[in-house]
């Protein structure tokens, strides 16, 4: 059965984000220390609160993982300014903010490798 616009509902809801969050997915050694390759996050959430908020659900990911991952809001690379320390706890929150059916991507740094010929 199709609605008025001539898709199938179920198709339609199993496409559109849950309501109120965002996608992250987890490279390599991101992936291993979550144990998962995506899961959602509420959304929306400043972009520079992203690793308190995985290091409050994964302990010691952030020094173990994130301080050498670059990041994706989408298809672009981002800057990830982590400034806990320097939060005034005021909740004035400036710059990016991941929003509702944003993606966002862990990429950690890819391996170097020697090649030889022989």
């Amino acid at each position: 059965m199709s609605n008025h616009t001539g898709q199938d509902p179920a198709a339609t809801a199993a496409a559109a984000p849950t309501s109120g969050t965002f996608q992250i997915h987890y490279f390599a050694s991101a992936a291993s220390y979550t144990k998962k390759a995506t899961e959602t996050l509420p959304a929306p959430l400043p972009l520079r609160r992203l690793f308190r908020v995985l290091e409050e659900k994964y302990p010691g990911i952030r020094d173990a993982v994130l301080r050498s991952c670059s990041v994706s809001l989408g298809l672009e690379y981002v800057d990830v300014n982590d400034d806990d320390e320097h939060d005034d706890g005021s909740g004035n929150e400036s710059g990016v903010v991941i929003q509702v059916g944003d993606e966002v991507g862990i990429i950690p740094p890819l391996q170097k490798q020697a090649w030889y010929l022989i």
